[in-house]
């Protein structure tokens, strides 16, 4: 199996390149797709930051790329973004189809434990093979300085993926995250099929648990939430987290924006802000 990527696509766009790239994972046992915007190149020799965008529930990586704008303020900041998928696909497990909130499109970026989904590990994939990948193949890339972003479900991602490994990443952000999993009801599907029935393990990748076991924070989390966001009360629960962050003294700047929802619109007016966000954190 080819596990080095191969380009699939490329389209200009402000001065830089959306590049659409497939290899075969190891980790998940599938080919997978993920898109990397280079901005305009500097000298042979720059590297450029990177930062990771988890797309939500039903995404792949394309949505993000088409939809959010982000590849302005990415070129004028000087920053790669780096959009994978969000689950393995084309493995044909019994359900995995069976709704749009579980299985393939709904990884929720953990490792699963239950056998059924062994291969749902994009917890690793993220945070383990991705880099990897790019260190190894893309020298105008520097994996080493890396940030984090991500939208509901990619919000949860983001969050918590950050929060456990606070030396692989600058900074993180996210729009309308889903903020403490157990408590809602996308969580506790997501996370009884994949994890299994012990609620210690679903605290592993609960943003609003992790914050009080992973509080040295240095740099701001900042989080967008629509207030017309339909998702917002019962699912998302941004609350939660940041009752849990004042406890823990972890600095964040949650933004109630008025009348937005929980769609891309709300991402691409508030893109550039998040950008700005990762861009003084990688500078650093």
């Amino acid at each position: 199996m080819e596990t080095s990527p191969s380009e699939i696509g490329s389209s200009k766009i402000y001065g830089g390149y959306n590049k659409r790239y497939k290899h075969f994972s190891p980790t998940l046992g599938c080919s997978m797709t993920f898109y990397i915007y280079f901005p305009p190149s500097l000298s042979p020799s720059h590297k450029f930051p990177v930062l990771y965008w988890l797309s939500g529930l039903t995404c792949t990586d394309e949505n993000f790329i088409v939809k959010s704008g982000a590849q302005r303020a990415a070129s004028t900041q000087g920053i790669a973004l780096i959009a994978p998928d969000t689950s393995p696909r084309g493995l044909n497990v019994e359900g995995e189809a069976d709704s749009w909130d579980f299985g393939i499109g709904a990884g929720f970026y953990l490792n699963a434990k239950e056998e059924k989904w062994k291969n749902w590990r994009m917890y690793d994939y993220v945070v383990k093979e991705l880099p990897e990948l790019i260190t190894k193949n893309f020298p105008e890339l520097d994996a080493s300085r890396a940030s984090i972003s991500g939208h509901s479900m990619g919000g949860h991602g983001a969050l918590t993926i950050y929060l456990k490994n606070l030396d692989k990443y600058k900074s993180v952000s996210a729009f309308a995250p889903i903020a403490n999993p157990i408590n809602c009801p996308w969580g506790q599907k997501a996370f009884t099929n994949y994890l299994g029935s012990n609620k210690v393990d679903w605290e592993e990748y609960d943003a609003t648990c992790l914050v009080l076991k992973f509080h040295d924070v240095s740099a701001t989390i900042l989080i967008d939430q629509g207030d017309n966001d339909k998702f917002l009360h019962d699912q998302l629960l941004p609350n939660k987290f940041e009752e849990a962050c004042r406890s823990a003294n972890v600095p964040l700047l949650l933004r109630l924006q008025p009348g937005y929802d929980h769609s891309y619109f709300f991402i691409a007016s508030f893109i550039d802000d998040h950008i700005s966000h990762h861009a003084q954190a990688l500078a650093l």
